[in-house]
């Protein structure tokens, strides 16, 4: 069974950058396709960014697009969220997630498999 873990969430200021980490373990990572997901403070849990099992191919929130980069490197089974020019509307608990099911285009939290146990964000302004 796949786990996933993630990393990299601190408390940050508005405009910096930071860069999150998810780990994959106990599973064939590169079959997957991996998406970020984040749950801001009284939200529900929205789409970020997903990641194709190739890494060729990535789909991003509408809102996230141009500032947020999403890739991996299945070699070390992982999938890194480059953050930039984070807003105060970036805080968030944010978690990765995988689905096996072959489908390239996969953004809603219920067709996800795993899931981390999610990282802290907190952008200061």
């Amino acid at each position: 069974q796949l786990q996933l873990v993630e990393s990299g969430g601190r408390l940050v200021q508005a405009g910096d950058s930071l860069r999150l980490s998810c780990v994959g373990s106990g599973a064939d990572f590169s079959r997957y396709l991996i998406g970020w997901f984040r749950q801001p403070p009284g939200k529900d849990r929205e789409f970020v960014a997903h990641i194709l099992w190739r890494g060729t191919v990535t789909h991003y929130a509408d809102s996230d697009k141009g500032r947020f980069t999403i890739s991996r490197d299945n070699a070390k089974n992982t999938v890194y969220l480059q953050m930039n020019s984070v807003q105060a509307d970036d805080t968030a608990v944010y978690y990765c997630a995988a689905d096996d099911s072959g489908r390239s285009l996969v953004t809603s939290q219920y067709d996800y498999k795993y899931w981390g146990q999610g990282t802290q964000v907190t952008v200061s302004e």
